[in-house]
C-alpha cells in the first residue's frame, strides 16, 4: 500500500497546511464548494440507503465514498483545515500568520456552506418534483433528524449544548484521522482504506460534523422540519464547529505534530 512512516506524513500535514493558507481566494472557494457539495450528496446517499433498507449500518459503511472522492480530488473541508492550517503557524513557516489561518477557515466555511446548500435545494427539488409532491420517506426522515438534533439538544439547555460540542470533538477526532489518511499512502487503494475506517466510525456513531450539517439542516427545513434557522445555528452549527475545531486540533493535529515533528529527545539507555 506504499505506507509512509509517521514522521513523513506528519511533515506532509504541515506542508499541506502551509499550501492551503497561501492558496488564492478563487481556488480556495471552488475547492471548498465542491467538497461541501460532494459530502452533501454522500449524506443524502447514506440516509436514502438507511431508509430504504432499514439498515443504518449499511448507510454508514457506504457514506465514506463521498469523503474519499473529495479528498482524492484535492478539495477541502472545514474540518480538515481546522487541523492542517494551524500546524503551519505552529511550525513557524515563513509568512504564515494568524490572519492567514483565519482567512483560510473563513473562505472554506463559505465554500462548504454554498456547496452543501446548493445540493440541499437540488435534492429537495428532485424528491418533490419541483415542490409539487410529498418528499416521501427519505424527506420525512431528514425532517425528524433536523428536529431531534436542534430542539432535542435545546431541551437540555446548557448540558445539551455541551453534549453536541463533545460530539463535534469526537467527530473531528475521527474525520481528521481520515484527512491524515489521505497522506498516509502514495497509492489510491492505501489512501481509500486509511480514509474509510475513521469516517465509517464517525458516521455510525452519530457524531456531529459541521459540513454534513450545512446540508442536513437546511434540507430538513425545506422538507418541513419544525425548527428555525436560528435553532440550527445556535443549537447545532456553532457548538458543532467549535467542537470540530477543538477535537481535530487537540486529538489529531497537535498530537501527531508534537510527537512526530517536534519529537522529544530519546532517553539514555
Amino acid at each position: 500500500m506504499s505506507y509512509l512512516a509517521p514522521a513523513e506524513f506528519a511533515t506532509k500535514m504541515v506542508d499541506a497546511g502551509e499550501s492551503k493558507i497561501f492558496m488564492s481566494t478563487r481556488d480556495t472557494i471552488i475547492r471548498a464548494f465542491m467538497a461541501g457539495a460532494i459530502l452533501a450528496l454522500a449524506a443524502v446517499f447514506a440516509i436514502t440507503i438507511a431508509v430504504n433498507t432499514g439498515n443504518f449500518l449499511l448507510g454508514a459503511i457506504l457514506f465514506p465514498v463521498g469523503f474519499c472522492m473529495l479528498y482524492l480530488m484535492g478539495f477541502d473541508l472545514l474540518t480538515g483545515v481546522f487541523v492542517l492550517a494551524p500546524l503551519a503557524l505552529l511550525d513557524k513557516r515563513p509568512g504564515v500568520t494568524v490572519g492567514g489561518v483565519l482567512r483560510n477557515w473563513g473562505l472554506v466555511f463559505i465554500g462548504n456552506f454554498a456547496g452543501a446548500l446548493t445540493v440541499a435545494f437540488i435534492m429537495a427539488w428532485i424528491f418533490t418534483y419541483g415542490f409539487n409532491v410529498d418528499p416521501g420517506a427519505v424527506g420525512a426522515k431528514v425532517a425528524t433528524i433536523g428536529e431531534a438534533r436542534t430542539l432535542g439538544y435545546a431541551a437540555h439547555g446548557v448540558d445539551g449544548w455541551f453534549t453536541i460540542f463533545i460530539r463535534g470533538m469526537l467527530c473531528n477526532w475521527m474525520v481528521s484521522l481520515g484527512v491524515v489518511g489521505a497522506l498516509i499512502s502514495t497509492s489510491v487503494s492505501g489512501k481509500v482504506i486509511a480514509m474509510w475506517m475513521p469516517i465509517f466510525l464517525f458516521f455510525y456513531m452519530g457524531f456531529e460534523h459541521s459540513v454534513v450539517n450545512m446540508f442536513l439542516f437546511p434540507f430538513s427545513l425545506i422538507m418541513g422540519g419544525e425548527f428555525s434557522f436560528m435553532d440550527y445555528i445556535v443549537w447545532n452549527e456553532v457548538p458543532t464547529a467549535l467542537g470540530n475545531l477543538v477535537g481535530g486540533l487537540a486529538f489529531t493535529g497537535l498530537t501527531i505534530y508534537t510527537t512526530h515533528v517536534k519529537t522529544a529527545p530519546k532517553r539514555n539507555k
